[in-house]
């Protein structure tokens, strides 16, 4: 989060975006000091009294999170039920409950005392992995254990919203039961201390479509309760205390943003085809199974790439191959007739499991990760690979690879995919023989050398966000060199030129599932240099399709060309916001 900013009277605070939306409320600071724990030395008759103390409270703590879960499931009709699995877990760690029960018994102080210790060494414990993802999870130990704490306490676990209606909720993070469980009616956007796009506050607030900023530090600090803010979701932004004029430029913003949204809906169930008759695939990114509802909803022609290391992230154990071929047979069948394509396994970056003991490295985008590491420990890849494999006989589907930076690896991956094939023809386990293999173009090698895998690969997928970062040296996490991250530079878009090119000469179609994709600004370029699919992120969905469906494919490959021609980014930019107003009036780019 960047420091405060004075402008006129208003104040800025910066953050992550972390779910869309533009939103005008009231704040409330959830104030979530820890607990007062007394500490009290208990008799050797009182014993079996505080640990049956104990084992009430985590019966209770169980039903409160199974019955937010069947909340989530059934009522809310949202798919990221499993979130609480990790809360479950917690409640059954024998390890700790022994542990409690041993230390109430060996130093006879009272139960709450005693977990809220054992508590502590567990989050510290989280606290020391180097490694942001756990790291974040220490907040599902924080929530199961405050519930736990409250239920041996008799206190209420429920919080309770000061305002009636248009409520922003302020925290150093947010629950996910807790997020389930306020009153959306009044709930209209959420900020927090801490956290990412892959954090529990942010998925959960993207499932149930309230507008997010994350990652605000000392968030809980600079606001209090009952002072106006604008949030936006989009950009990360927040106003507190705007003045009359701004609050009036924004309520037109989100007028317009509404009409906008609206007016698109009609397109949902319309083919993406040129002006002229030229169909292009429209299909969605998704990264969890659940999402694929989602993707149906903005009417998606398929899955252009399913993100697969978030269903490893979201599991305390490894998942074994029936956990992923029933994830991917569900999202296959959803998808029928349309085409699903799963990535393999793209850990490492900013992306790590704890137990699968990934080395520290100095630069680990550039290190141990995705198609590297699937190619050392078979032992995980080959059991994704059956899942697939598997899956390919219930629906359409297709698998890529990620961050392949020559042929070797391609070759080499193929060869592991084949004797796996071998193994379930041995076994009489029946899968798809001519299921599509392609390459994700994500590494500036792979860009240069496209001809070459084009020759052996079934489509390609480029990967923009990496194809950027690495061939602009631009870390894209970066915010004090975000100026850099450039898409429409002009090396990128030769780079994107070339590969369409490779692969169009070999008779394989190229899609994109990066960011870039996914933004209208640039819709009209992609098809103008000859890409063939768009795979986007589900609520872009019906914006891609205007724009598609509003012009030709000649009128494209002329922007195209003029566009290559150009020596900066920002005189494509330009040159495509100018082109983009007559398409999308509505929207400010």
């Amino acid at each position: 989060m960047k420091n405060k900013k004075i402008n006129t009277n208003n104040i800025f605070l910066e953050g992550i975006p972390a779910s869309p939306g533009i939103v005008i409320g009231q704040i409330f600071v959830i104030d979530r000091n820890e607990l007062k724990v007394n500490k009290r030395a208990i008799k050797e008759d009182e014993i079996s009294s505080e640990i049956m103390r104990f084992e009430d409270a985590l019966m209770k703590t169980r039903e409160e999170i199974l019955g937010v879960k069947e909340l989530i499931q059934k009522d809310l009709d949202i798919k990221h039920a499993e979130i609480f699995n990790a809360h479950l877990l917690v409640l059954e760690d024998r390890m700790m409950i022994e542990e409690v029960i041993k230390k109430v018994k060996n130093e006879k102080f009272n139960v709450e005392f005693v977990f809220s210790q054992v508590l502590q060494k567990f989050i510290d414990t989280f606290n020391e992995v180097d490694d942001e993802y756990i790291k974040e999870r220490t907040a599902d130990i924080k929530d199961i254990g405050r519930r736990i704490l409250k239920n041996l306490m008799g206190e209420d676990s429920s919080i309770s919203l000061p305002f009636e209606k248009d409520v922003i909720v302020v925290a150093v993070d947010i629950a996910p039961s807790d997020a389930v469980l306020m009153d959306r009616t009044k709930v209209v956007g959420f900020i927090t201390e801490i956290g990412s796009r892959i954090s529990h506050t942010a998925i959960m607030a993207r499932s149930l479509e309230i507008p997010a900023v994350v990652g605000v530090k000392k968030a809980t600090s600079y606001l209090h309760t009952g002072e106006i803010a604008i949030i936006d979701g989009n950009t990360g932004s927040i106003i507190i205390n705007p003045d009359e004029q701004t609050i009036e430029e924004y309520r037109k913003k989100i007028d317009k943003l509404n009409a906008f949204t609206k007016g698109l809906e009609d397109l949902k169930n319309l083919p993406a085809i040129t002006s002229d008759k030229v169909k292009i695939n429209l299909v969605a990114n998704i990264e969890f199974s659940e999402d694929v509802y989602s993707a149906i909803a903005h009417g998606a022609e398929g899955v252009g790439l399913y993100r697969t290391e978030f269903f490893y992230m979201n599991k305390m154990e490894l998942p074994t191959e029936e956990d992923h071929y029933q994830a991917y047979k569900m999202v296959a069948e959803k998808m029928l007739p349309h085409n699903v394509v799963i990535r393999t396994l793209d850990l490492g970056g900013d992306k790590f499991v704890s137990n699968l003991d990934f080395p520290k490295e100095m630069n680990p985008f550039l290190g141990w990760r995705a198609i590297r590491f699937c190619l050392e420990r078979l032992d995980i890849f080959k059991i994704q690979l059956r899942a697939i494999l598997r899956a390919s006989v219930v629906g359409n589907i297709s698998m890529m690879y990620p961050m392949i930076s020559g042929i070797e690896e391609f070759r080499q991956a193929n060869k592991i995919l084949h004797e796996v094939k071998q193994s379930l023809r041995d076994s009489k386990i029946p899968f798809n023989e001519d299921m599509k293999v392609g390459a994700m173009i994500e590494v500036p090698s792979a860009a240069v050398i496209a001809d070459i895998l084009a020759k052996e690969a079934d489509f390609f997928s480029i990967g923009t966000n990496d194809l950027i970062q690495y061939s602009l040296a631009v870390d894209r996490g970066n915010d004090k060199i975000a100026h850099l991250y450039q898409p429409s530079h002009i090396a990128v878009v030769r780079l994107i030129k070339n590969i369409i090119d490779a692969g169009h000469k070999e008779g394989i179609p190229v899609a994109m599932c990066g960011e870039m994709s996914s933004e209208a600004l640039y819709t009209t370029l992609l098809i103008g240099l000859g890409l063939d699919e768009f795979s986007v992120s589900p609520v872009v969905l019906p914006e891609i399709k205007k724009v598609i469906r509003s012009i030709s494919k000649k009128e494209a490959k002329v922007f195209a060309e003029k566009a290559l021609k150009c020596v900066t980014g920002k005189e494509i930019d330009d040159f495509a916001k100018e082109a983009l107003k007559k398409i999308l009036p509505e929207k400010e780019f």
